[in-house]
């Protein structure tokens, strides 16, 4: 093996999820497989028929959907809710995977990354004979909407910098940024929930969304009172959850950026408006061989000496 570079990655065998989806209700098994060096993260929809039911985990195929990050191929399959798998597997530093799953929507478990994550440590993690390349991004590149701003701009690794600012107290205006390097997904971000208010899940519902969604799924807030039993697993919970939206929309890129990320009251649809803004300037970013200097900057670096793990006990703040 070579080990004058970072190398690709992949897990050890293969682990299930069985969940629902957030906004369709529906029963979902979900399978994680290993896939050889180069593979990329593909999801594959195992209720469709062969040849026309795989999709790639790339920005260039989201496609318009609310609250959630929506994947599309040539032939019409889709995956919706793709983000907390997406941030775990960037978070852990898998590269190459088939997801196999047998309808249009990601479990949403308990509405992080957590159980992903556990279930991604408990069966290992292989490193694959292939160097890891990443994307450098070489200048700042920005888009705005009204108030919402995400901006990326030069750095050695990636690091995420939220915003986010609600009328509703509970949540209130909260700010936090973070180096990504060396497991900080794992220590800091992945057990932060889904989150919303009581008066947005009635009207969600009335639209034929959230089906699934419960109080042991996400943080749910009506002015001052968090309403899910525990109460929140962090006094920020809020901005740590939109933090791990970002890493997973980032994750479609298709390799690790080395970069710094500022979003400023975005969403999933403002992140992937990013990448297309990124990848249609050339001169913006360029691709970089993971020397092994690199490894540690990494967003999954030294993760595999966590586990085996359960998902974390949940603990509540006052």
């Amino acid at each position: 093996m070579n080990t004058g570079s970072t190398m690709q990655a992949t897990i050890a065998r293969v682990t299930e999820f069985r969940g629902v989806g957030l906004h369709s209700g529906a029963a979902v098994r979900m399978e994680l497989v290993p896939a050889p060096a180069g593979h990329g993260i593909v999801f594959e929809r195992s209720d469709l028929p062969t040849g026309r039911n795989r999709i790639p985990a790339l920005w260039d195929h989201v496609v318009p959907s609310k609250l959630c990050t929506l994947i599309e191929n040539d032939h019409g399959a889709r995956v919706s809710t793709i983000e907390h798998i997406m941030a775990a597997l960037s978070g852990t530093g898998i590269r190459n995977l088939l997801i196999r799953i047998n309808g249009p929507e990601v479990p949403i478990l308990d509405g992080s990354s957590a159980e992903f994550v556990a279930g991604i440590l408990n069966v290992g993690i292989r490193e694959q004979d292939a160097q890891q390349h990443a994307i450098r991004v070489k200048r700042p590149v920005e888009v705005r909407e009204g108030e919402a701003v995400a901006r990326l701009e030069p750095a050695d690794h990636l690091e995420i910098d939220f915003h986010i600012d609600f009328v509703d107290p509970a949540i209130g205006r909260q700010e936090k940024a973070l180096d990504m390097a060396n497991g900080a997904f794992v220590r800091e971000l992945m057990d932060s929930r889904t989150f919303c208010r009581q008066s947005d899940v009635e009207a969600m519902r009335a639209n034929g969304l959230a089906l699934g969604g419960s109080y042991m799924n996400a943080v749910v807030v009506d002015g001052d009172k968090v309403l899910s039993p525990g109460g929140l697993r962090h006094q920020d919970e809020a901005v740590r959850h939109k933090m791990l939206d970002a890493m997973g929309d980032l994750a479609l890129a298709g390799a690790p950026l080395l970069a710094r990320y500022t979003g400023n009251r975005a969403g999933h649809a403002m992140t992937n408006k990013l990448l297309h803004a990124l990848f249609s300037q050339p001169d913006a970013w360029e691709w970089e061989i993971c020397a092994s200097d690199l490894e540690c900057r990494l967003p999954g670096a030294g993760v595999a000496a966590y586990g085996p793990v359960n998902a974390p006990a949940l603990t509540a703040v006052a």
